[in-house]
């Protein structure tokens, strides 16, 4: 049987609700993740005052958002590991979220080398020139 178009978009912003659920759940909970968001916003701040090029502005949202997606995906893993081993220290729990944390780590530093190749060249201009 075929939905109707109400029917299809209350079943959207349903979707949508569980996604900001989500964000909520992340930038309230996740001390790492509230860290990253002030991070965020310095470099959006930054942004807005070196006067960065359209495709600057490309990459640093892009890896302002990779950043958010890791961790959200990092702190889902978590909970699901937590949650499968009664919240024990087992080998393969404990492997699975070292590497879950070790892609945020990875992320978090490729942004954090993307940043500098964009802002410190700016930065070091204001300084000495």
């Amino acid at each position: 049987m075929k939905k109707s178009v109400a029917e299809y978009i209350k079943g959207r912003i349903k979707a949508f609700s569980y996604a900001f659920n989500g964000l909520r759940i992340l930038f309230k909970g996740e001390r790492n993740a509230q860290i990253q968001l002030v991070l965020a916003i310095i470099a959006l701040l930054l942004g807005v005052f070196l006067r960065i090029s359209a495709l600057e502005w490309v990459v640093v949202c892009m890896l302002i958002g990779l950043v958010f997606a890791i961790e959200a995906i990092n702190t889902a893993i978590e909970y699901l590991a937590d949650f499968a081993c009664n919240k024990k220290v087992e080998a393969y729990i404990k492997k699975t979220k070292d590497l879950s944390a070790a892609a945020v780590l990875i992320t978090a530093i490729t942004a954090l080398i993307g940043g500098l190749i964009i802002f410190l060249p700016k930065l070091l201009s204001l300084c000495f020139f």
